[in-house]
């Protein structure tokens, strides 16, 4: 049986503390106690890696109103606010265990107690103090994000007006635009902007979340809830409390779990699968997608309650062919990088190779342009790039059954994905890299289009 954490234990009373040391060592990887929690300050010093203390709430004979209790929990927590304490009593009263959990004790365990639920309480405090450590951390790491390129083209200027306007504000937000147009970075620039960037962004691909583990992932989960929840797990909302949470590819989010999502955006409380406890939550939400969210709501596939949730300001990301002056500027961005990725001496493109690269219409936008120029990179042999060396996929020819000037979107979109599971011989794996996008989204796209 694999143990769980390390154990303090509080207690003044010899046989109790005896007892315990003889019980808890199976359980625990290690178990120090004391008798006076005098000594607590000291043992919280010396002993970093503590994840519970079991600490008694009475300690001098003829006391039993539990306040000794209820000041050292709060020298605890003063000490070490994420240790998990568990109020361990005699005296039984159920206004001393609310007090006590409003102050920050995780449990409350009545002597004489039942071995099994006292264990089960220890482990799962330990594990709690465990989670909160790693999210913390987590917060503590210094995120480095990319530069965002804005370029001169006249969209991409109004566009970071918006965006300096919007950012600094708790504003929900919805991204809009194809695919590989940059969404995560722009929701990334926002964040850095915002008054919440010393804490964390979290992005989350909805199109990669399967239907059965939504909750968990984005809610959390208590240890045994389903079948492989063998520890306690905070889910992504817990994780970007106090930060930005970012919802990518929120069109491809079924009916079902969109009331799911409403309703913890609603009230602002999550709940863990397999607990009946609301936690608070407070996020700066972030969603982007390729959809026309409109349309699904007038066909039924989005609701409109959340539609109007998370739009309270709405950014449409531009594509590559509506950013003419910014495609050299990319161009040589990414020529830089991958030569000295590569250790490669081209330094420069030819006229001629910057004509190629115009003349293509970048379905794959940004993404699609970074893989070109990269595998051209790998191709060069001279210090100027050249046509032969942009390997460009010829897809929207004029020998294509659908009319780029009268397709929709979700036509042009089934065409794409057509030609490229033909170039690519049916390799989803590669099919999902050339178009930008993941597995999960592809089978997902693959459905909806019965392809």
């Amino acid at each position: 049986m694999p143990k769980t954490g390390n154990l303090l234990i509080v207690d003044d009373n010899k046989a109790i503390r005896t007892t315990l040391e003889l019980l808890l060592p199976v359980y625990f990887e290690r178990v120090l106690s004391i008798a006076t929690p005098n000594r607590i300050p000291e043992m919280l010093r010396s002993n970093p890696d503590l994840d519970v203390v079991l600490l008694d709430m009475n300690f001098h004979a003829g006391i039993n109103t539990g306040n000794e209790g209820i000041y050292w929990l709060r020298e605890i927590k003063k000490l070490r606010p994420h240790l998990s304490v568990v109020l361990f009593t005699a005296y039984a009263d159920i206004e001393l265990a609310v007090a006590a959990i409003k102050e920050g004790a995780t449990d409350f365990i009545e002597k004489p107690w039942n071995n099994e639920k006292l264990i089960i309480t220890l482990q799962n405090a330990a594990t709690l103090t465990r989670n909160n450590q790693k999210i913390k951390n987590l917060k503590e790491l210094k995120q480095e994000y990319p530069t965002m390129f804005w370029g001169e083209s006249k969209p991409m200027l109004q566009l970071k007006h918006v965006v300096e306007k919007t950012a600094p504000t708790d504003a929900n937000i919805l991204i809009i635009g194809e695919n590989g147009t940059g969404k995560e970075m722009l929701a990334q620039e926002i964040h850095k902007h915002s008054a919440r960037k010393e804490e964390l962004l979290v992005a989350v691909d909805m199109g990669s979340v399967t239907e059965t583990l939504f909750e968990s992932e984005l809610f959390g989960h208590a240890k045994g809830a389903f079948t492989d929840a063998k520890t306690e797990r905070a889910g992504k909302f817990e994780i970007a409390d106090g930060g930005t949470l970012f919802l990518d590819e929120i069109g491809n989010l079924p009916l079902h779990l969109q009331a799911k999502l409403l309703a913890a955006l609603q009230s602002r409380k999550i709940v863990r699968v397999g607990e009946n406890v609301p936690r608070d939550m407070n996020i700066r939400l972030i969603t982007a997608t390729n959809c026309d969210l409109e349309k699904m709501v007038e066909a039924g596939t989005f609701r409109e309650d959340l539609f109007y949730r998370i739009n309270t300001i709405v950014i449409h990301l531009p594509p590559l062919r509506e950013r003419g002056e910014d495609l050299n500027a990319f161009a040589e961005i990414f020529l830089e990088k991958y030569a000295k990725k590569y250790g490669k001496k081209c330094q420069s493109f030819t006229v001629q190779a910057f004509k190629k690269l115009h003349a293509h219409s970048w379905p794959g936008n940004i993404r699609e342009l970074q893989h070109t120029v990269e595998k051209a990179v790998i191709m060069c042999d001279t210090q100027q790039i050249t046509p032969d060396d942009l390997l460009i996929a010829k897809i929207g020819t004029t020998k294509s059954t659908v009319s780029a000037k009268t397709a929709s979107l979700d036509e042009m979109e089934q065409e794409l994905i057509k030609k490229t599971m033909i170039n690519c011989e049916g390799n989803i794996s590669e099919v999902a890299e050339k178009l930008g996008i993941t597995r999960q989204t592809l089978y997902n796209k693959l459905k909806k289009y019965n392809l």
